[in-house]
């Protein structure tokens, strides 16, 4: 990291006066006696520039980590009512093709009141080692104990790497253990490599999704991501080989400052993200009338209908429809879009989809690069032909 620093010995009423203006981002401040920087501070260096002798810049001293020390790629088991999130599993599947890279052994960390009810599941995907922090304490969710466990693992195991769920769990969890080991944390990753050197390349949509940006953390350890459900595959199950270690958790904090007063369950709701097939609409449909005709080819497909984010801004369709970096990430084995351009924004939320198949009046349009069959064409011209032909093949008419 870098900083800018202000020298006031050789400041005079004058200097000081000006120097306000010379930052374009109002970051400079002037109190009357000395100047100085606040958060508006972009380090562009316009101001070292300009007054040399005022403002310089000033490096962080980075300490060299011994990377040698970090081994394994370990993912957190996010469960409720005795089943295992899926994304924990798909991120055991990465986790496992991110330690062959490294030959580094793979991690499952859970933390609950009877790991029975997961260990041999768990093993039953190709963990090596099952770290279970056991108490009846464990039962539900809290973000200041689990951070205390991971705390723990972390300084007892020394992990390279730790995969969480991008669920509210995961996204309330993992910063703050980023924050206590001052390492980096990436959210909402579509693409995790494994250098050789054991560095973790953690790709994710930037600036609007309109750039993938790489990062890497060189310098700090455990490295750190979020990956949303359904990003990954899951993986084969395998004989198991590994096996299960009880974390002592008797010296462990268990204060919070939160209490759990109750639980609510959510209404029950068919989620676009567990469906088989999907039919995607566009900015074409931008009436119900519309989208009536989607909503019988899908019922006519046994799928559900998903909308682009135009079509939650028109009050058209509940946000849990929608598909994209700002929506649901699914992964149907049919997905037929209409009338979709194919913005990052939106494939970065569908690129798991087994068979796509795209209609679009645009033969240039990005979602024929993402599709396995594609025709050119009014959507509201094909569409109910395609209906009319489906039901033909049910025997409906």
């Amino acid at each position: 990291m870098a900083r800018i620093v202000v020298d006031n010995r050789n400041i005079t009423k004058e200097k000081g006066e000006k120097a306000p203006s010379i930052c374009p981002f109002n970051a400079i401040e002037w109190d009357g006696e000395k100047v100085s920087i606040n958060s508006n501070c972009r380090i562009c260096k316009i101001c070292v520039r300009k007054e040399p002798t005022i403002f310089s810049l000033e490096q962080d001293q980075v300490v060299e980590i011994d990377k040698s020390k970090w081994v394994g790629v370990g993912v957190f088991i996010e469960h409720y009512q005795g089943k295992i999130h899926p994304v924990s599993l798909e991120l055991i599947g990465k986790a496992k093709e991110l330690a062959s890279v490294v030959n580094h052994p793979i991690y499952a960390v859970i933390f609950t009141d009877d790991v029975s009810k997961f260990g041999d599941e768990l093993l039953a995907y190709g963990v090596d080692k099952v770290y279970a922090y056991e108490d009846s304490r464990l039962k539900h969710f809290n973000v200041q104990i689990y951070t205390n466990m991971m705390e723990d693992f972390i300084n007892k195991v020394k992990p390279s790497v730790i995969l969480y769920g991008g669920t509210s769990i995961g996204r309330s969890f993992a910063p703050r253990v980023a924050a206590r080991f001052k390492t980096g944390l990436t959210a909402d990753c579509t693409i995790l490599e494994m250098k050789e050197n054991t560095d973790l390349i953690q790709n994710r949509p930037a600036f609007g999704g309109n750039i993938m940006a790489g990062i890497v953390c060189p310098n700090t350890r455990p490295q750190m991501a979020t990956v949303r459900y359904k990003i990954f595959k899951m993986p084969e199950k395998v004989t198991p080989h590994g096996e299960i270690v009880k974390m002592d958790t008797s010296k462990l904090s268990f204060e919070s400052k939160l209490r759990l007063v109750e639980i609510n369950e959510k209404p029950k709701e068919v989620d676009i993200s567990e469906a088989d097939v999907i039919v995607a609409c566009g900015r074409p449909f931008n009436t119900k009338e519309s989208l009536q005709m989607a909503e019988e080819l899908a019922d006519l497909l046994g799928g559900q209908v998903a909308v682009t984010r135009p079509l939650i801004e028109m009050g058209l369709a509940d946000p849990k429809k929608q598909i994209g970096l700002s929506g649901r990430t699914v992964a149907p084995k049919v997905l037929i879009n209409l009338g979709i351009s194919g913005a990052v924004q939106y494939t970065a939320g569908m690129t798991g989809s087994e068979l796509v198949f795209s209609i679009n009046t645009d033969k240039k349009a990005p979602i024929f690069d993402v599709s396995h069959y594609g025709l050119v064409g009014d959507v509201f011209e094909i569409l109910p032909k395609l209906i009319e032909d489906i039901k033909v093949l049910k025997g409906l008419n």
